[in-house]
C-alpha cells in the first residue's frame, strides 16, 4: 500500500480497508519535527489486517523498511513473560515454586519464600535498582547483576505490595529462564516464541547479524551529571523516590543513547522488535493460545498468566497497573480494555491483546517520547484498531 504524501509522510505496507483508520492515525503520530519513523501491525481473528510503516530509521533520513526493528524498552517484559509461560506449559517452571528451586543462591537474605509468581507480578520487593548497581554500564555484566540481586534483601514481604521492577525484572526473570533452559535469554526467546510462530524480527539485544536492522534511537537525553543531580533532588520527595530508585542510576542516559546498550541482554529494556512480530505473538494470546490452527499456549496456562492480581496503586509508578503475570492493563484513548493485557515501553512502543475481540495491536518507533510507561501514540493507534474490530 502506498498512500499520497501528506506532511512529507508516505505510509508503506498493507492495510485492510476496514482498518484504514489505523494508518491514518499512524500518519498523524509519526509526523514530527524531530523526524524518526514507526511501524504498526494489527491482527484480527488471527489474520494480519495492518502491516504498515513510515518515516526514517536513522538521523540521515534512511527510510524505515519492512524488516526494521526498534529497541522497545519495557515492551520487552511482555516477551520475556510469554517465554516463561511457554516454559510453564513444558513443565520446566511452576509459578508458585520458590525462585531458589531454580536459582539456589537467590535464597540468601530472606528471599527463600519469593516465588516465580512474585517476580512476574512485581511483588518481590526487589525493584530498587540503586541498591544493585552504581553505574548503568554494569547492566552489561549479567553475572555481576544477578549475583548482586541474589544477595539483595527485599524491601517488603513477598506478595504484600506491588512495585514495578522496571529494570531488575529482566535479570530476575531472565536468570530463572537461563537456569531452567541452560541457554541465554535471547536463545530461549528464539526457541519458545520466534521459531514456533515463524517470526522475523524479535531479539533480546541485537546479535551482530541483526544489528543493521535496528533503527537508531532519536532521543534527547540531557547531560548525565545534571540528570544525576536532578535525580538526587527528586528523591527528597517521597512520592518520587521509588520511581527514581527503580529506574535511574548514573550513566543511564549515555548507555541508552549508545549502541552499546544492544551488546548484552537487558531483558527489561533492550528487546528489538518489528511491530509485525510483536503483534503476531499477542495474536496467539488473543486467540485463546491458538494461531493458524496451532496451539501456542495451553488454555489453562493462558488463564493463569492473564488473571488480574492487583487493583490498587503500584508503589513505584503511583497508579493502578492491574498486574497479570508479566503483563499489565491495556488501554486506548477511550479507557481501559476490560480483559486486555500487554506491555508498554518507554519511548512509545507497546503491544497488547484484546481476547474479547480476538485482536492484537503493536506499535514500535525510534523517536523516544513520553514516560517510562509509554505515551499517547499507542493509545491512539489502539483506539482506531479496536473501533474497526468492533464494527466487523
Amino acid at each position: 500500500m502506498e498512500e499520497p504524501r501528506e506532511h512529507a509522510r508516505v505510509i508503506s505496507g498493507f492495510v485492510h480497508p476496514d482498518f484504514g483508520g489505523v494508518t491514518q492515525a499512524l500518519r498523524r503520530i509519526a509526523t514530527h519535527k524531530r523526524g524518526g519513523g514507526a511501524a504498526v501491525a494489527v491482527f484480527h481473528r488471527g489474520a494480519l489486517v495492518v502491516d504498515a510503516w513510515t518515516g526514517a530509521r536513522d538521523a540521515s533520513g534512511a527510510p524505515w523498511q519492512s524488516d526494521t526493528m526498534a529497541m522497545s524498552f519495557s515492551t520487552t517484559k511482555g516477551v520475556i513473560a510469554t517465554t516463561v509461560h511457554r516454559l510453564v506449559d513444558r513443565g520446566l517452571i511452576e509459578y508458585d515454586e520458590p525462585v531458589a528451586t531454580y536459582w539456589p543462591e537467590f535464597a540468601a537474605a530472606g528471599k527463600e519464600r519469593i516465588t516465580v509468581r512474585h517476580l512476574l507480578n512485581h511483588s518481590a520487593g526487589l525493584h530498587h535498582l540503586r541498591d544493585v548497581i552504581t553505574d548503568a554500564y554494569e547492566m552489561l555484566d549479567w553475572d555481576l547483576v544477578c549475583a548482586r540481586l541474589a544477595a539483595e534483601t527485599p524491601r517488603y514481604p513477598p506478595g504484600t505490595r506491588h512495585g514495578y521492577h522496571g529494570i531488575t525484572y529482566g535479570f530476575l526473570v531472565g536468570e530463572v529462564i537461563q537456569r531452567v533452559t541452560g541457554t541465554t535469554v535471547h536463545e530461549a526467546v528464539d526457541a519458545e516464541i520466534v521459531k514456533p510462530l515463524g517470526l522475523d524480527g524479535m531479539s533480546i539485544g541485537a546479535p551482530p547479524d541483526q544489528r543493521d536492522r535496528v533503527a537508531e534511537l532519536i532521543v534527547r537525553f540531557g547531560n548525565a551529571q545534571r540528570a544525576e543531580r536532578n535525580a538526587r533532588r527528586a528523591t527528597r520527595f517521597s512520592r518520587l523516590r521509588p520511581a527514581i530508585d527503580a529506574f535511574m542510576v548514573p550513566e543511564s542516559d549515555r548507555l541508552f543513547a549508545s549502541t552499546e546498550v544492544l551488546d548484552s541482554p537487558i531483558p527489561a529494556i533492550n528487546g528489538c522488535f518489528t511491530a509485525r512480530s510483536l503483534a503476531r505473538m499477542y495474536a496467539a494470546l488473543a486467540g485463546g493460545g491458538v494461531l493458524d490452527g496451532e496451539r501456542f499456549l495451553s488454555a489453562e496456562t493462558l488463564r493463569r498468566a492473564t488473571e488480574n492480581h492487583t487493583t490498587g496503586l503500584d508503589i513505584v509508578v503511583g497508579f493502578p497497573m492491574r498486574w497479570r503475570l508479566g503483563y499489565h492493563l491495556a488501554a486506548t484513548t477511550r479507557g481501559i480494555i476490560p480483559n486486555g493485557f500487554g506491555h508498554f515501553g518507554f519511548g512509545g512502543s507497546g503491544a497488547w491483546a484484546d481476547p474479547d475481540n480476538d485482536l492484537a495491536v503493536a506499535f514500535v518507533c525510534n523517536r523516544v517520547a513520553g514516560t517510562p510507561f509509554g505515551d499517547t501514540r499507542l493509545l491512539r493507534i489502539g483506539t482506531q484498531a479496536r473501533t474497526a474490530a468492533s464494527a466487523r
